[in-house]
């Protein structure tokens, strides 16, 4: 077991605090091949690379990470939507919570073609005034419950969803990525991204070959409709004909420059070439 002191802030209250890993770039390599044959770090990177674009992913399942997360309940709902991971959290029926809630630094205003989104940010400082005051108010009818005698899995009722939580959370690299795909998208919410930039950056840190490749295929890359990759190959076709040979060379040249790979500059020229 890998331990790790210290954990990183998110906003006032919250942390993230990597427990524990299991795993690296090697075992993701080791698992596809069925062996402990070690051929150098350039061939594995290819093979994490091939691994990733053709959607091979139980290798990365063999990696996992495990954390100890404080985030307030809202952000907390949108977190346990990812359900491949093992999780434990904080009781309020065992335990009071502490006085911590999350205020945030401005107010964004709600979208008007957006239903889940937010608008632009307003300098008001009576609106976080008014948070404030609602926080201040819950948790002192809190403390009145559980001071009149009534149990702690009631008199948690009363508590705002910005109260803080807190859990230990482990989840594979391969659900990891995919959710890390989807909470560092610029349509999450604000808060959750927060949580997810940190995460990933642990990613990169404890796997640098297969976060590279989560890049590359996944974080910054599109899926083309058949009419979108249709219209692509004609592009490449008419660009093909506006020169004599050898054009392939020069798209060739062109791909290597964009660090592609042999395989993976055969793949594209499987898919657009037509």
């Amino acid at each position: 077991m890998t331990t790790f002191d210290g954990s990183v802030p998110i906003h006032r209250h919250g942390y993230v605090k990597l427990l524990d890993i299991m795993g690296s770039d090697q075992d993701i390599v080791d698992a596809a091949r069925i062996s402990y044959d070690r051929q150098g770090d350039s061939k594995d990177r290819a093979l994490i690379r091939y691994l990733l674009r053709h959607k091979h992913t139980s290798p990365f399942e063999m990696a996992e990470m495990k954390f100890e997360l404080r985030m307030p309940i809202f952000v907390a709902r949108q977190w346990v939507r990812h359900r491949t991971a093992s999780m434990n959290e904080v009781s309020a029926r065992y335990t009071e919570l502490p006085d911590d809630m999350f205020v945030p630094e401005k107010v964004w205003l709600q979208s008007t073609d957006n239903k889940q989104g937010r608008a632009e940010s307003i300098d008001d400082e009576n609106i976080i005034g008014s948070i404030e005051m609602a926080n201040t108010k819950a948790y002192e009818w809190y403390g009145h419950l559980l001071s009149e005698g009534v149990s702690r899995e009631l008199a948690r009722g009363v508590l705002p969803l910005n109260i803080y939580t807190k859990f230990v959370w482990k989840m594979d690299l391969h659900n990891l990525m995919h959710f890390l795909n989807l909470r560092l998208d610029p349509h999450a919410q604000e808060e959750i991204r927060d949580y997810a930039t940190v995460i990933e950056k642990m990613v990169e840190e404890h796997f640098p070959l297969a976060h590279e490749a989560f890049v590359d295929y996944v974080r910054d890359a599109y899926t083309l409709s058949t009419m979108e990759v249709e219209f692509v190959r004609h592009v490449i076709k008419e660009y093909r004909k506006l020169f004599v040979p050898p054009i392939d060379d020069k798209l060739t040249e062109l791909l290597e420059g964009l660090e592609m790979g042999s395989r993976e500059i055969a793949a594209f020229k499987e898919k657009f070439y037509g």
